[in-house]
């Protein structure tokens, strides 16, 4: 069977506007597809270069397929199960700057070049004070692209029309101000002139950025399978779910003009300001995930879609979703219910096979980041206890308790968390009072929460009445009580 390349599929020929750092599946499958359905609207006109940003990378095995991949969107649509696939065209140059360094530096040169756009993984955006050599390949991607700047600063004489809108991915809070930090420390670390630093910061545009999809990536088990679906080899197959959520923040209007991608029937939203989408997604997205784990794990259910399938738990899930997450956050209404509700598609999603305990690891710092700020907000706006979030609280102690329906549950925590529960069950004797004592402890621990529970003694009481009742009366029994 022939491998996917342009005698298979068309290729469309367009200017070089964008230079991405990264070659990896969510580029891919999330950046490099928003483009295409833009091109194919023709809201924008650009095929895009790709840098290998480590020197180990995959580059040119897109270039043995004239940049051409196929992207599979699997889920729900409109309460329907779909799979859609579609060929990717917009990659059309394959560089690694390791061993191609000047036609690297050439792209400074490009008149046509107008956006950066970056997904380097959380590391990748850090400070390298080694990284100051600019005539041989930085080892850093702030350093790689310093020494591209500098190049077309030179070149176009500090011609202030000549900065690029930059659009990091990478996931990490603020990252466009982060890489912007980055890039003037280490332009001060070589000693770049001032004039030159001037121009990076007001000549270009760094744009913060929340990215959301999930993809599965390449479909390694069931490879032949896709390949007879296809009718060709494709190497650089990449799955993902059909949901997608690009939030860019910039206060410079000339990037939404610019850069029109949300006028494709997309969700990528502009705005001054994308904190609130920040604490939507990590309150409805992450906190009813971390709050479901332990309250449907200890049911008996295994995996995420399982759950929110299931009559009890998933009315809990929409019940913590809808009564107890929505009423804390300051976005619309309606944006807020209907990001839930492809929240719960997202989690009913038939082809993405999570479990729940896959999810628990690192959970009690995750109910600490992702679910205590909304139950802090939650007492103070309603002044009464969001019972079902706090239940999940109980649950995630029990939970460490370390078994379910008399076998062993394979708990994965930091140590210190972990020889902290095995301590705090260790004082249970079935009483009351050594659950009280236990909850009380748990609580205390104002160095982990960074709040003081014992501001409000109704927390702490129904906690323990939780975790009371699912130890003694099982998990079934216990969620009756607060649903």
């Amino acid at each position: 069977m022939q491998e996917l390349n342009k005698t298979v599929a068309q290729k469309t020929e367009r200017p070089v506007k964008v230079l991405q750092f990264g070659e990896g599946n969510f580029l891919r499958a999330f950046v490099d597809w928003i483009l295409q359905e833009a091109n194919d609207k023709e809201l924008i006109n650009t095929n895009v270069a790709v840098v290998q940003p480590i020197e180990m990378g995959r580059v040119k095995d897109l270039e043995k397929q004239d940049g051409l991949y196929t992207v599979f969107l699997e889920g729900i649509k409109n309460k329907e199960v779909v799979s859609q696939k579609q060929v990717i065209d917009v990659l059309d140059d394959f560089i690694n700057p390791y061993t191609e360094y000047d036609q690297y530096l050439a792209y400074a040169k490009s008149e046509e070049l107008r956006y950066i756009i970056s997904n380097t993984t959380e590391a990748g955006i850090i400070l390298d004070k080694e990284d100051t050599k600019l005539d041989t390949c930085p080892n850093s991607f702030p350093g790689k692209l310093l020494a591209l700047l500098v190049e077309r600063y030179k070149y176009f004489d500090g011609d202030k029309n000549k900065g690029l809108i930059i659009l990091p991915c990478e996931l990490i809070d603020h990252n466009g101000k982060e890489l912007k930090k980055v890039m003037n420390e280490l332009a001060g670390l070589v000693g770049l002139e001032e004039d030159f630093i001037t121009w990076l910061n007001e000549a270009n545009t760094f744009c913060s950025t929340l990215v959301d999809r999930i993809v599965t990536g390449y479909p390694r088990n069931e490879i032949e399978k896709v390949t007879k679906e296809l009718g060709y080899v494709d190497n650089s197959v990449v799955k993902c779910e059909i949901f997608h959520l690009w939030v860019i923040e910039t206060q410079d209007p000339k990037v939404k003009e610019e850069f029109p991608v949300d006028k494709a029937g997309l969700d990528v939203i502009f705005v001054d300001d994308l904190t609130p989408y920040k604490q939507r997604k990590v309150s409805i997205l992450n906190g009813s995930h971390t709050a479901m784990v332990p309250v449907g794990y200890l049911y008996g259910i295994d995996t995420v879609r399982e759950t929110v399938e299931d009559e009890v738990m998933g009315q809990f899930v929409k019940d913590v979703m809808f009564n107890e997450i929505i009423p804390t956050q300051d976005l619309p209404k309606d944006e807020l219910d209907k990001f839930a509700d492809e929240v719960l598609d997202r989690f009913k999603n038939p082809y993405i096979y999570h479990e729940l305990l896959a999810i628990s690891l690192n959970s009690t710092t995750k109910y600490k980041t992702r679910i205590l700020p909304t139950v802090i907000k939650y007492l103070d706006r309603k002044n009464e206890l969001p019972k079902r979030l706090l239940f999940s609280l109980a649950s995630m102690l029990v939970f460490f308790k370390g078994e379910r329906n008399g076998e062993k549950i394979p708990v994965n925590d930091n140590k210190e968390f972990l020889d902290m529960y095995e301590a705090l069950w260790g004082s249970y004797d079935g009483s009351t009072e050594s659950v009280d004592k236990i909850v009380k402890q748990f609580l205390g621990l104002k160095d982990h929460w960074e709040f003081d529970f014992a501001k409000y003694p109704e927390v702490e009481k129904f906690v323990s009445e939780s975790v009371y009742s699912i130890v003694n009366d099982g998990m079934k029994a216990a969620i009756k009580k607060v649903m």
